[in-house]
């Protein structure tokens, strides 16, 4: 590749205009094709980036490139697919009808196989796992702040040549791996907090700081790490301790916890997970490809895992209208009711 590259976000949504936006705000030819909700709101007000380290980027609404069009894939030579799990299909049918076939394609996506949907939509490209670490906040006004530390995590290609200098210039370098499963499982593991906070309606600081929550997402916890074990799946270390000592470290007192924990992950006061967001957005969470991906491995190899169910049902039930604040004592309760 002479020229420099266009980079286009698929599903720009809270990650996909937080990379995008840093790509764009340090020199790299970024188009986001996304909602129409969020295009009207940057037509207005830009993009404006910040993390909890403090560091801050500003776009001027005439400096993002945001369509509705699906056909402005065309002329990609990366697409970052940042749609939600449930949306993958029907966004790989829709770049499958436009993009080039030499280009490009990562999936940034939570969940497990998001991959294999794309790849089989795109056979003649280069469709590689990924994984994004941080978290995001969106906040109205076209603002993105990354929430807690971490960074953007890949399957090893050759093509990713091209685009590491746009990466590391924007602060996101690329970590290439020839083996990304298991770094994709072990962020599933930890994402299965995503439910608890959704439905402490609490930010990701205040929720953790309690033991009652922090006992439930180790019950969801231990079910995952029984299920992949059964797989023969080893999940990567992500934190300082190794994966299975994760569950005893959830389960000590708080004051215990706060020093360890603050040694092992930065995280914004205000950090929350996107499912939080998307209750109290009135969306369709990704419950089913987080704790549902652990209830359906367990039932692979006839293994329970009635936590994980249970927080999907509570989830669930949330998306209808239902109770979306759940103390970590009512929860507790909750998730260990007959068991």
């Amino acid at each position: 590749m002479t020229a420099a590259p266009t980079i286009v976000i698929y599903g720009a949504g809270s990650i996909g205009c937080y990379v995008g936006g840093r790509l764009a705000a340090t020199g790299t030819r970024v188009r986001f094709i996304g909602r129409a909700r969020i295009a009207h709101e940057i037509g207005e007000h830009g993009l404006h980036l910040s993390d909890y380290r403090g560091a801050a980027f500003d776009l001027a609404p005439s400096a993002v490139v945001f369509t509705t069009d699906a056909a402005r894939v065309a002329d990609a030579d990366l697409v970052l697919v940042t749609v939600k799990s449930a949306a993958t299909a029907t966004a790989a049918a829709e770049i499958a009808q436009h993009v080039r076939h030499d280009a490009v394609v990562i999936s940034f996506q939570n969940g497990i196989g998001n991959d294999v949907v794309l790849r089989e939509a795109l056979p003649r490209n280069p469709v590689l796992a990924g994984m994004v670490q941080f978290n995001v906040i969106q906040r109205e006004g076209g603002k993105f702040h990354q929430g807690s530390e971490g960074g953007l995590e890949v399957a090893t290609h050759r093509a990713l040549e091209a685009f590491l200098t746009a990466f590391e210039r924007a602060g996101l370098p690329l970590d290439q791996h020839t083996d990304i499963a298991p770094i994709q499982w072990a962020k599933l593991l930890l994402n299965l907090n995503n439910s608890v906070n959704a439905l402490s309606g609490l930010p990701l600081k205040p929720e953790l700081a309690q033991r009652a929550y922090r006992y439930c997402i180790a019950l969801a916890f231990e079910e995952g790490l029984r299920a992949l074990k059964a797989e023969g799946i080893k999940p990567a270390k992500l934190t300082p301790l190794p994966v299975k000592w994760l569950p005893r470290l959830l389960r000590l007192p708080d004051s215990w916890f706060a020093r360890l924990a603050n040694k092992m992950l930065e995280i914004d006061p205000l950090a929350r997970s996107s499912m939080q967001d998307d209750l109290a957005a009135g969306r369709t969470t990704e419950v089913d490809f987080l704790n549902g991906e652990i209830v359906r491995l367990a039932r692979r190899h006839k293994l329970a895992a009635p936590v994980n169910a249970k927080l999907i049902d509570l989830v669930r039930a949330a998306e209808r209208g239902g109770r979306r604040h759940w103390s970590g004592n009512a929860l507790l309760a909750e998730l260990t009711r007959g068991n």
